[in-house]
């Protein structure tokens, strides 16, 4: 029995301080500082001096120029990750150039001024997380030509055809999100945009998961032709 209770306590001594670093150590990753003041007004600066000739003040857009990037739908589930590789690296055969010249930390603070106006819950790591589209890229076509190329043009070149959506069929954009962020945008489109919702009671053209999936595949099949 001594034996035993000797055993107990051995035990205990070594998993007590074991499990309360398990239990931490989520919380502090999880928990991301807020930026500083002097952060925000940084990223607002070089907003205002490299972005809001395209973008318009306070990143509202400007449709057939530059989109929102203060859309509520759109931060929500747009990663950090996305945010700063889409500033560095521009999108290819767009009039988003890009903007690596501003360096690592200038890039998170214009991402930090657009994080300041987040109304939704950030949902980009579940998002991002939805497994890959499985439809048939030749139904894809079809629905992708009756009912998106009107804004976002035949070839997905968005504004530098003409139209009223931004260019979802370019590799610089297909490169940088996942297949939950496009099956998203779909669903719930974005508010105060041209970019109504296409599933559910309100949707535009209540499309079905498979039929938003086929999209989704015949995007990335047509953009590697």
């Amino acid at each position: 029995m001594f034996a035993r209770d000797i055993f107990r306590l051995i035990f205990l001594s070594l998993m007590v301080p074991l499990l309360a670093f398990v239990l931490s150590a989520p919380a502090t990753a999880q928990s991301k500082p807020k930026p500083s003041a002097k952060v925000l007004r940084q990223g607002q600066k070089i907003f205002k001096e490299n972005c809001q000739v395209c973008h318009q003040a306070d990143a509202i857009g400007k449709p057939g120029v530059a989109p929102s990037l203060t859309n509520p739908e759109f931060l929500a589930i747009s990663s950090d990750k996305f945010l700063e590789r889409t500033i560095r690296d521009g999108r290819a055969d767009t009039s988003m150039m890009p903007f690596a010249h501003l360096g690592r930390s200038k890039v998170r603070a214009v991402v930090a001024f657009l994080r300041s106006h987040e109304k939704l819950r950030y949902r980009a790591k579940e998002v991002d997380a939805q497994p890959d589209a499985r439809g048939d890229a030749r139904f894809g076509k079809t629905w992708y030509m009756n009912i998106c190329s009107t804004c976002h043009g035949s070839d997905g070149n968005g504004y530098e055809s003409e139209g009223a959506g931004t260019a979802i069929g370019l590799p610089g954009f297909l490169d940088k999100v996942s297949d939950g962020y496009i099956r998203e945008t779909v669903k719930v489109g974005r508010s105060n945009t041209r970019m109504l919702p296409f599933k559910g009671p309100t949707a535009l053209a209540a499309l079905t998961d498979r039929e938003i999936d086929d999209i989704i595949v015949y995007l990335r099949q047509a953009a590697k032709k």
